[in-house]
């Protein structure tokens, strides 16, 4: 989440057909982070939406009841693989398939972005970034913060170019996609700049190409 109210935040729940939607924060990739859940709700709490959140490190709900009943879950970013394993325990993945299956936007940042597809570039462990099997609602790789972080585009074009994971999804800080079922509808931004590409394998080398990305009119003023 950027700071103050993100052009991104009020793209996310536009996709939802209610006019105030539950927004569910699972904010379990930073273990669920006192400062991280306040910044979810100094956010959403100015925009047009119910939130809540859920916490897994703590005294739990009733999931199934909790996340089935939201419009909208918002995943936050931290360490992808400790999140997975937790959520694997607790049985998310498979709520998080039914959710979707419903009709319920799932949406994320970071470790939430690329936790749908069916690999992610994480630094979750080790000294370098490696790719990650996810939860595969998506197909391909996603690879965050392309140009935030010096070494991803190098290590993602490293990955795929030896195969290590499949054709991916990289998104600059400040983009996002957008996928109807399992097919990417469009790429929308919230500041100059940002940018998506799609890598492909090429032989024995990695193929970088641009992908159209639309800006979103930023807007001052919200509820609240």
């Amino acid at each position: 989440m950027e700071p103050g109210v993100s052009a991104l935040d009020r793209y996310v729940l536009k996709q939802s057909p209610k006019r105030n939607p539950s927004v569910c924060f699972l904010a379990t990739a930073s273990g669920d982070a006192d400062a991280y859940i306040a910044r979810f709700y100094a956010a959403f709490e100015k925009l047009p939406c119910r939130p809540a959140h859920v916490e897994l490190f703590r005294r739990t709900p009733d999931l199934e009841k909790v996340l089935l009943a939201q419009d909208v879950i918002y995943v936050g970013g931290g360490n992808t693989k400790s999140m997975l394993a937790v959520w694997r325990e607790w049985g998310i993945p498979a709520l998080l398939r039914r959710a979707w299956r419903a009709g319920t936007v799932l949406a994320g940042v970071s470790a939430g972005a690329i936790c749908w597809f069916e690999f992610g570039v994480t630094d979750s462990w080790g000294d370098r970034l490696a790719g990650l099997p996810c939860l595969g609602l998506l197909a391909g790789t996603c690879c965050p913060h392309y140009d935030g972080e010096a070494e991803r585009r190098p290590a993602l074009r490293k990955l795929v170019a030896e195969g290590a994971v499949p054709s991916a999804l990289a998104l600059d800080d400040g983009a996002a996609a957008h996928f109807v079922e399992r097919k990417l509808i469009r790429i929308v931004c919230s500041r100059p700049g940002a940018g998506a590409y799609r890598v492909r394998r090429g032989g024995a080398r990695a193929v970088e190409s641009a992908l159209e990305v639309q800006r979103l009119p930023s807007r001052r003023k919200a509820r609240g």
